[in-house]
């Protein structure tokens, strides 16, 4: 397994040109394979979030060439594989800033190996990911056992397109995700929706979990409120163990207009 950044040479523009024109569109998903195949000549691929700091949600997967089996795939992964997985983890990386990662079937721990990989065919996998408040996004391309090896020369056209992938990813899902969260409010609403939920929360963890439903992080949080970050994580964890939950979003979601 090996880990690197990548360099600052242009992508090959003409390659995503097709992808760019179907931005927003729900074909993106299906055709990201067949766009990328003379680069990166992938049987399947999935576009994840994963990580302490997030639910796990796989946003868009596919297959060409064989069965499509990256939902069974996903399902394979959070089956418990997902909770140890430090395949994607950045050894050194910018804040913020994209991974490119390369693995092969047999450096894969054993459990995730027989499970995601030779339950369904895979030999080896390139990524691209960006690590960001205790999560992971990721993009990986999967070569199946029925292909020849990636070589150096794929591995380069997938250095070149990995940032561009990131952000036409992330454009997508911003495209055709639904909206289900409210949209922020100001701190006395959401501490009046907090204090009607019946769970007992204490007045600082009522703090707290307003002001993540306004968006704002554990530092800024810390700072409006005068406490340390560790204190503030504190009052987190009790306020999600009162609301069982375990992730931010799990807190949105409880306000989520159905």
């Amino acid at each position: 397994m090996r880990q690197w950044t990548p360099s600052q040479s242009n992508s090959p523009v003409q390659v995503l040109e097709g992808l760019i024109g179907l931005i927003g569109q729900a074909e993106f998903e299906t055709s990201l394979l067949g766009e990328l195949q003379a680069v990166v000549p992938a049987a399947s691929y999935s576009i994840y979030q994963t990580g302490s700091g997030c639910a796990p949600e796989l946003f868009m997967s596919a297959s060409l060439g064989v069965p499509d089996t990256t939902r069974d795939c996903w399902n394979a992964y959070l089956s418990g594989p997902h909770l140890s997985d430090r395949t994607l983890a950045a050894e050194s990386a910018p804040v913020n800033g994209p991974v490119l990662c390369h693995i092969t079937a047999p450096e894969v721990p054993p459990q995730h190996r027989a499970r995601v990989y030779e339950a369904h065919g895979m030999a080896e996998r390139v990524s691209v990911v960006q690590h960001q408040d205790a999560s992971v996004f990721a993009i990986n391309f999967y070569r199946h056992e029925h292909q020849r090896p990636f070589s150096d020369a794929h591995l380069a056209n997938f250095e070149a397109l990995g940032p561009a992938l990131l952000r036409l990813a992330r454009k997508q899902i911003e495209l055709v995700k639904p909206r289900k969260i409210l949209p922020p409010e100001d701190i006395v609403h959401w501490v009046h929706r907090l204090q009607n939920l019946g769970k007992a929360l204490t007045p600082r963890e009522i703090d707290v979990c307003a002001r993540l439903l306004m968006g704002m992080t554990q530092d800024g949080i810390a700072q409006d409120l005068s406490l340390s970050v560790p204190t503030v994580k504190t009052y987190r964890n009790r306020a999600f163990a009162r609301l069982g939950i375990h992730f931010k979003n799990q807190l949105f979601a409880l306000f989520a207009r159905t």
